[in-house]
């Protein structure tokens, strides 16, 4: 039976060089000049924005999203967390989401199932395992969810086995 798995991943590799061109660009620029202003990857796919002021975070997360957008990483497996403001420094925390969390599978099987196509979706974890008879039938089910506005999530689809 044909099958495939929906995930949600990020490739850390690609992470890691938008975080490095994000800093290089931040060192070069005339309005960055005399703050300690970079970009910090942390192991648990959390990147640390630190300058001096708020205004200044902001234009660190456009330069953040425009470094991510062109390594091919979708900004929708963002999370801007509230800035930590002190009198000479500003700190945010940007949260890289990977994997399927438990309401996002639920949500994405319900949407699965309400659409009446004859296919199973099973939860495996991090991912969701979808299996039917026909091939077209999967591939409805793929060109539907990636048409979906309610997922928040870029998803990926793996697997694909005849």
């Amino acid at each position: 039976m044909p099958s495939f798995d929906i995930v949600s991943e990020i490739d850390k590799h690609e992470l890691t060089n938008a975080v490095d061109q994000a800093n290089r660009e931040v060192d070069t620029r005339y309005d960055f000049r005399g703050t300690e202003s970079s970009f910090e990857l942390g192991n648990d796919n959390q990147i640390t924005m630190k300058t001096e002021s708020e205004f200044q975070l902001e234009q660190m997360y456009q330069i953040l999203i425009q470094k991510l957008n062109r390594r091919g990483i979708d900004i929708r497996a963002l999370a801007l967390q509230d800035p930590d403001i002190q009198i000479k420094t500003a700190k945010q925390v940007v949260k890289v989401k990977e994997g399927l969390e438990a309401p996002d599978a639920k949500k994405i099987i319900k949407m699965i199932k309400d659409s009446k196509l004859k296919v199973q979706a099973a939860n495996q974890g991090d991912s969701i395992r979808v299996t039917g008879k026909k091939r077209d039938d999967l591939q409805q089910v793929m060109q539907m969810l990636k048409a979906s506005e309610e997922i928040a999530l870029p998803l990926q689809f793996k697997n694909f086995k005849d």
